[in-house]
């Protein structure tokens, strides 16, 4: 037998090992220009956000008056650390760029090349001009309503469905005033007076919060949608005997003729079903009231129309119909504070990252949120809907 050893002198000696390279924190270089957007008035970072971010050692800029909307004043923003740009352009000059309506053309134009783009996509709204200008300047964007955590929660979303729901209670409580040519009827279980009457259309985030607000003022709630999943789980959510049903044209009709308020909150994949028909209508109370949350997606009531926040309602056959787009901008400071609260943490951990890039290889629900890399569309949704060419951003950040 041979007395060599299989193994080479240089083989037995310790070898070195490579270990990973800590990552390098990132500064952040933060815009926040005032929305320019009809009647929009929220902002996407409160004072409190900025302060973190600022302590944290990253740069915010903030355009004066941006916070005004939702009664953020200037000098909050500047004692929680951010500079106030009085020139538009210096807030859209920065590295990431914060915004909750989507830019226009004109605002596009002020971007920095590669910039980073954080706002709504509001798809529907789109058209291809407006991806040709992100797609020209190289942007990298994120659609906050197209943010997906790990476990399949849209987090923006859902928190402005749940202002939403709760918001349509208050808003129909105010219309059924007398005043207002409501029929006269008032929210709460007075003694010897029958409770108010509530119809909730769809058991998702919107209709589980507008059924929690109703019961809370002792309002008799009834809820449909057809899927018993969605059904079942807001009658465990809202820890009340609750009526629910799947949607039967036969039994919908009967609840909104006893009904004072019809809340929708239904969403269809490209736009809200219409279940509601004009000769239903015809057969609901005089002064009865309709806030369709849905309009942003067409409606779920065929006499939905789009109001505006100035002039939010009109009445047909006697029922007053409410139908604003963008509820939760009525409440603009809670909302802003909740946008914030979940715009916050993302800035942080892409800076504990190293950069958007290093954070967007690690975080899926930052690549579901991403729309445009360097100029590159990558949702599939937006490619489907105007036909243009997209890429896996899976096989582009690697």
């Amino acid at each position: 037998m041979s007395n060599i050893s299989p193994f080479t002198k240089e083989q037995l000696m310790p070898q070195p090992e490579m270990l990973e390279i800590k990552r390098q924190k990132g500064e952040l270089f933060i815009g926040l220009p005032k929305e320019t957007h009809f009647e929009e008035k929220r902002i996407s970072l409160s004072p409190d956000a900025v302060s973190a971010l600022v302590a944290h050692g990253h740069r915010v800029v903030v355009e004066t008056g941006a916070g005004e909307g939702a009664n953020y004043s200037d000098s909050e923003y500047s004692e929680a650390g951010a500079k106030i740009a009085y020139n538009i352009k210096e807030a859209f000059a920065c590295t990431i760029v914060l915004k909750v309506a989507p830019p226009s053309l004109d605002e596009i134009n002020m971007l920095n090349q590669q910039a980073i783009l954080i706002s709504a996509l509001q798809l529907k709204t789109r058209d291809k001009k407006y991806f040709k200008a992100l797609a020209k300047k190289r942007i990298t964007a994120v659609a906050f309503d197209y943010i997906e955590d790990e476990h399949g929660i849209f987090p923006i979303v859902k928190s402005l469905s749940e202002i939403a729901g709760i918001a349509s209670i208050h808003i129909a409580s105010e219309l059924m005033t007398t005043s207002n040519g409501g029929n006269g009827l008032l929210f709460g279980n007075i003694s010897g007076v029958p409770p108010t009457d509530v119809v909730i259309l769809g058991a998702g985030s919107v209709g589980e919060f507008a059924a929690r607000a109703a019961i809370g003022l002792g309002a008799r709630v009834k809820v449909f949608d057809n899927s018993i999943t969605k059904l079942r789980k807001l009658q465990h959510s809202v820890q009340s005997p609750i009526y629910t049903s799947t949607i039967q044209p036969k039994t919908l009709l009967k609840a909104l003729m006893r009904c004072d308020v019809v809340i929708s909150g239904l969403r269809g994949k490209d736009r809200s079903p219409v279940i509601v028909t004009e000769q239903m209508i015809e057969q609901m109370k005089d002064g009865a009231v309709i806030v369709d949350v849905s309009i942003d997606r067409g409606g779920c009531f065929e006499t939905s129309k789009i109001t505006t926040h100035s002039k939010p309602t009109f009445t047909q056959h006697g029922v007053i119909h409410y139908c604003v787009p963008n509820i939760p901008s009525r409440y603009a400071r809670t909302a802003s504070v909740s946008i914030s609260n979940i715009f916050t943490p993302y800035l942080l951990n892409i800076a504990e990252e190293g950069g958007f890039e290093n954070a967007a290889r690690f975080d899926k629900s930052l690549r579901n949120g991403m729309y445009l890399y360097h100029g590159i569309l990558t949702n599939r949704t937006v490619a489907d809907w105007f036909d243009i060419p997209y890429r896996d951003i899976n096989l582009l950040i690697l």
